[in-house]
């Protein structure tokens, strides 16, 4: 169809090329009374490129409207994809805060992010078109009035629409299809007026009457055709500044719409990155937190076992290999010195005390001995007694200590 189109166009614009051609000519004859002027031909010229400029106007509003219905469409499986997710995570949120708080307060921020940027999505869409047809029925009533009042705001495919199939386009490109017909007949007496005039010179009254009544005829086809071009030529600009200006305004609309959409976007996704952040960093905090406190558990769990006797519990181990402490709560060592060794733990770390600190060392690192030199006896007891005070002070009577002291004296 734009094919057949282009190609009548291209004939027309031939056939309106040859009638100037001979117009011109009839000019140079002499015939000033069938010769068109430079004003109309200048009329007819804005009127052609009036009309080209505002077909492609047409179809530019026409590809406008297409385009954002056909993104409509898109942004409508879109919008029920995310809000489904929205939902699943909502709900596992609401279902986990006490098994998993931290992915729970997680799965629900970004529940509520996401239903907020789906209701500017709705809000720009509002904007966009008019018709709220592709609404469900499961939107909320807040909701629905809130788009109601943006739709009162301007919109784009409506006006648009109205522009292509307005009565000013038609009216003025009527009146241009009316100049053309009347320029075509315009044409035709024209020739006709120069032929009968070749043949005057020798006919009779009556070719004279009739030369005379085309020429008169011809003279009225001027001022007609001259009338219709300045009617037309209006009407175009008028037409032509109404869609430029509406289409420019509606593609401003667009514009602002969604430079505001993915403003809003963009804050509420800062806004959700920086609270998921500081939720991981609580997570780790409370997670390093609960180790500690389970280290600190182990490190004192012989407090729950004072009735087991000393001896049971206190073993004497001498160091093998020498090992720097790395982190609190561990004992340094250097080979040769003695432990008393008061837990062996599982994950292959001990407890003990030497040389008045205590700590937890590398069970690998020292060796069980049963006797000990004799110039280490002095320190060993009193690690013993340290140990046992260590164990025991908040639970024996103070007498007891006392007498404690003085033995070990």
């Amino acid at each position: 169809m734009d094919a057949i189109k282009k190609q009548a166009s291209k004939l027309r614009e031939q056939v309106a090329r040859q009638q100037q051609a001979i117009l011109r000519q009839l000019g140079q004859l002499g015939h000033e009374a069938v010769m068109v002027d430079d004003t109309e031909m200048e009329c007819y010229q804005q009127l052609q490129n009036l009309y080209k400029s505002t077909r492609t106007a047409k179809h530019l509003q026409r590809d406008i409207v297409r385009g954002v219905e056909g993104f409509i469409s898109i942004s409508k499986k879109q919008m029920e994809i995310t809000r489904k997710l929205a939902e699943d995570c909502c709900k596992y949120g609401i279902e986990n805060q006490s098994d998993a708080l931290h992915l729970a307060r997680a799965a629900s921020g970004f529940s509520t992010t996401h239903v907020s940027m789906e209701d500017h999505r709705e809000t720009m869409l509002g904007i966009l078109a008019n018709q709220a047809s592709w609404l469900t029925k499961a939107v909320s009533r807040t909701r629905m009035i809130y788009l109601s009042t943006e739709r009162l705001c301007f919109q784009v495919c409506e006006p648009l629409r109205v522009s292509i199939a307005g009565a000013p386009l038609e009216d003025a490109r009527h009146l241009t299809h009316r100049y053309d017909r009347v320029r075509q007949e315009f044409e035709a007496q024209a020739a006709d007026v120069l032929r009968r005039r070749s043949k005057c010179k020798d006919s009779s009254a009556e070719s004279v009457i009739k030369l005379k009544s085309s020429e008169a005829k011809l003279t009225e086809l001027k001022s007609s055709m001259l009338v219709l071009g300045n009617e037309a030529i209006s009407a175009m600009l008028s037409v032509e500044d109404q869609q430029q200006q509406l289409t420019f305004q509606k593609l401003l609309s667009m514009v602002d719409a969604e430079r505001s959409y993915h403003q809003n976007i963009v804050a509420l996704l800062e806004k959700l990155h920086s609270e998921m952040i500081l939720e991981e960093q609580l997570n780790e905090s409370s997670l390093h937190s609960s180790f500690s406190q389970k280290d600190s558990c182990s490190l004192f769990v012989h407090v729950d076992t004072i009735n087991k006797s000393e001896d049971d519990a206190y073993f004497i181990a001498k160091v093998i290999h020498s090992f720097d402490a790395q982190a609190d709560g561990e004992l340094s060592l250097a080979v040769d010195d003695y432990v008393v060794v008061r837990q062996v733990a599982p994950n292959g770390w001990s407890e003990g005390e030497c040389k008045g600190e205590a700590g937890w060392f590398p069970s690998a690192y020292v060796e069980r001995r049963d006797k000990i030199p004799a110039s280490k006896h002095w320190k060993v007891r009193a690690i013993g007694f340290s140990f046992a005070a260590f164990k025991f002070i908040h639970e024996i009577p103070l007498h007891c200590i006392v007498h404690c002291c003085s033995f070990v004296c």
